[in-house]
């Protein structure tokens, strides 16, 4: 019963650091936008979002990943 729930609380973890980067970078998104630290008008605005959000999803595979090789 409790190896199951240490089971459980490990793998539980593991999610929650894996999805960390994706969601560093949607609040990195969330913050440029609403703090109005750049605006419509910013130049290259469109590709800078790109490269955040591939760079987060990226990181959360490798890290998913990883996670994946350990078992």
């Amino acid at each position: 019963m409790l190896n199951s729930m240490k089971i459980r609380t490990q793998k539980a973890f593991k999610i929650v650091v894996a999805f960390t980067p994706w969601l560093i970078s949607m609040y990195t998104l969330y913050w440029l936008q609403y703090g109005e630290v750049w605006t419509t008008q910013t130049a290259h605005r469109g590709k800078t979002s790109v490269a955040i959000l591939v760079a987060g999803m990226g990181l959360s595979f490798l890290v998913h990943s990883y996670f994946g090789k350990r078992r």
